[in-house]
């Protein structure tokens, strides 16, 4: 971990930094090595941060291909936490805009919810959840409910 997260707030803080400058070791420095990650995104978990290292390179790379920035807000977010861990629940959204023009291209909503646990002082991801609602009808996610 090269990021030290005093802070929960430090931990999302650096998330939504990390993704728009595409920065693939920032990004992992706020995850235990033996995290657990349940993803919307192709797999049903992902067990280790060489794993996930691999997703997340994919997915910046698709990015820089599209020439697209990415946007992350949190809102709704309540965290409780004590000494040694720490649980985060929110609202997560993505905004793409063109890199070169700004034009804002797509957006998607959904949830998030995170377990933290203190790492040498600092906050570390151990566990992330990302959910949508699902259509019944169709059996598609519902992005944007919110």
């Amino acid at each position: 971990m090269t990021e030290a997260f005093f802070k929960v707030q430090d931990v999302l803080e650096n998330y939504k930094t990390a993704v728009y400058e595409k920065n693939v070791e920032k990004f992992l420095s706020m995850y235990a090595p033996d995290m657990h990650i349940y993803d919307c995104w192709g797999n049903w978990e992902i067990k280790d941060i060489s794993s996930w290292k691999e997703n997340v390179i994919q997915w910046f790379n698709g990015l820089s291909e599209d020439g697209v920035l990415l946007k992350v807000d949190f809102t709704d977010v309540v965290v409780e936490e004590n000494s040694d861990l720490a649980f985060i629940h929110c609202a997560v959204t993505f905004a793409a805009h063109q890199e070169q023009s700004g034009e804002n291209l797509r957006q998607m909503t959904n949830r998030f919810t995170y377990g933290l646990k203190k790492v040498n002082e600092s906050w570390a991801i151990t566990h992330e959840h990302s959910s949508l609602p699902i259509n019944m009808e169709n059996g598609k996610g519902i992005f944007n409910l919110k």
